[in-house]
């Protein structure tokens, strides 16, 4: 099932702008999120989704929840304490409240992706930009992720009690040694992509507003192509499997899940 404010795209072989093309037998669907637009789909176990910037200026806010048990959900501070880390790349998993692995990071041509901004709602945006009502923009009406976020877990039965702290795709936040945040901005190049191979089957919601902490004043969320394709299991080897002992267990939890 997917439900969308996106426009779709014919399924063809995905040339994904960074200079490859996904095999066709592999692909099931292409599609894209228009700007400030939000995107959810069940990623079965064995698919994977490849998520495109365009114009490098994009940011994807994610949320991410077990289907078949949407009470367990992508869990921010046991993903990062567990693998000793403070940003995302390849080789590193989104870990569940449970301690299973919802997602892996197995291709990153960014390097780093944002775990701790979280999103922006009406009043941030209305702050921060001005007035975009519908009313007066129509269509180009300013939109906030928080929003989007809530309206997309309704319509999976979930609600604003359900919302998490989500990953931003494609920012960069840095934190120093005094604990202070600051947004990197320029950060991803264009044609950037990073693909989230699903370890069980995972309700995914993307968002495409700017990243709350991005001190541009000025409006223009970006579009983000997307790709979801067939993949096989992890290996022993698997880079996200041996990139931490941690993930190993974390793997072996996941995998014990569907015996």
């Amino acid at each position: 099932m997917t439900t969308s404010t996106a426009a779709a795209v014919p399924v063809i072989a995905a040339e994904n702008q960074a200079g490859g093309v996904l095999d066709a037998p592999d692909t099931l669907f292409e599609d894209e999120v228009r700007e400030g637009a939000t995107w959810s789909h069940v990623l079965k176990r064995g698919t994977a989704l490849r998520l495109i910037n365009p114009t490098g200026r994009g940011n994807v806010g994610a949320l991410f929840y077990n289907f078949d048990n949407p009470t367990e959900r992508y869990n921010m501070p046991d993903t990062l304490k567990a693998q000793h880390i403070a940003h995302l790349t390849r080789g590193h998993v989104l870990y569940s409240d449970m301690g299973r692995i919802l997602c892996s990071i197995v291709e990153d041509s960014v390097g780093w992706h944002d775990p701790l901004g979280g999103c922006g709602d009406a009043t941030l945006v209305q702050t921060k930009y001005g007035e975009g009502h519908y009313q007066s923009l129509r269509n180009d009406c300013y939109k906030n992720a928080y929003d989007g976020f809530v309206i997309e877990l309704a319509k999976h039965g979930l609600s604003v009690r359900d919302l998490a702290a989500p990953v931003n795709f494609f920012s960069k936040v840095v934190v120093d040694d005094m604990g202070a945040m600051t947004f990197v901005p320029n950060h991803s190049a264009p044609g950037a992509l990073v693909e989230l191979r699903a370890e069980m089957n995972v309700l995914v919601i993307l968002n495409t507003c700017q990243h709350p902490m991005d001190p541009s004043g000025i409006y223009e969320p970006q579009r983000v192509r997307l790709v979801v394709r067939r993949v096989p299991p992890p290996a022993p080897d698997d880079a996200c499997r041996v990139s931490r002992p941690e993930n190993e267990r974390g793997f072996t939890l996941t995998e014990r899940y569907f015996l």
